[in-house]
């Protein structure tokens, strides 16, 4: 009996162990995302408590790399709610992301050589640890997106209908 509901507790938590947080469902719809990075974001400890909580909007979000450090602009995260305004956090601050310098080289060398940009796709928890998945994307046309959506049509369409049968 007692192994039982240790196997389930272990199962409760490696299930928990890659939650996701947020997601940002409108990047795939904007952008075609060639390539994805899974980095460490430096946060505060109000940020965590927020984040963890769901206060994070991660749609009008990008990345920058400025002198060598990938930076995370415009993503909003809300104060937490049981902390004083004085020890909370700026939503709208500049967060630095961690990645290995060659990573950072190979996506800066992406970035300069076409027109693409980076931009974050979700944030999970791994572990005790958040993590932000960024994406490489390349912009999408109007009618790139048209396709896109009759392409998705089609395949579940083709899902039901061979689900009948």
């Amino acid at each position: 009996m007692a192994n039982v509901k240790a196997k389930n507790l272990k199962a409760a938590a490696r299930s928990s162990a890659k939650k996701k947080l947020a997601e940002n469902r409108f990047a795939r719809h904007q952008y075609e995302i060639l390539d994805t990075l899974e980095t460490g974001i430096e946060l505060l400890g109000t940020e965590v408590k927020a984040i963890r909580a769901g206060k994070v909007n991660l749609r009008d979000g990008f990345c920058l790399i400025r002198h060598g450090e990938l930076l995370l602009h415009n993503v909003h995260i809300s104060p937490h709610t049981h902390a004083s305004g004085y020890f909370n956090h700026d939503p709208l601050r500049v967060r630095k992301l961690l990645a290995h310098r060659r990573e950072i080289n190979k996506l800066k060398d992406q970035l300069d050589k076409k027109g693409l940009t980076l931009i974050p796709i979700n944030l999970k928890l791994k572990g005790s640890w958040i993590k932000l998945t960024i994406g490489l994307g390349k912009g999408r046309k109007l009618h790139d997106k048209r396709q896109e959506e009759k392409k998705k049509q089609a395949n579940r369409e083709m899902k039901t209908i061979l689900a009948r049968y």
